[in-house]
């Protein structure tokens, strides 16, 4: 059902799901750029009054600040991005399916409030 209505082309848009798995690998490639990318600006860079980068190793096993650290760190990352950006998509794609539900039950209901008055 075509229509040339652009507020009903734009709520289609708006309405559309998300792609899960391009969400989650890009989530994770961000997350894990972001871990290694400040491991190595820590090491080269070591700047006065960081934050201990080492306490990263209480949520990422095997994870140091070190070159090999921050491979670690990316991979760390990556997998917790890639869960973050996945879930975050999947509660955004059921919010819009829930409310998508409602919007067509409401209107439903209103086109046959008058026959239910006929009766």
């Amino acid at each position: 059902m075509e229509t040339d209505d652009p507020g009903t082309a734009a709520l289609a848009g708006i309405s559309a799901p998300m792609d899960k798995l391009a969400m989650g690998l890009a989530a994770g490639l961000l997350f894990g750029a972001a871990v290694s990318g400040v491991t190595l600006f820590h090491l080269l860079l070591q700047p006065e009054g960081a934050p201990n980068l080492s306490l990263l190793a209480q949520y990422f096993y095997g994870y140091t600040v070190s070159p090999s650290g921050a491979a670690v760190g990316f991979f760390w990352g990556f997998v917790s991005g890639f869960f973050l950006g996945w879930f975050a998509t999947f509660v955004r794609n059921l919010t819009v399916a829930i409310r998508m539900i409602l919007y067509r039950t409401k209107a439903e209901l209103a086109r046959s409030r008058e026959f239910f008055d006929h009766l």
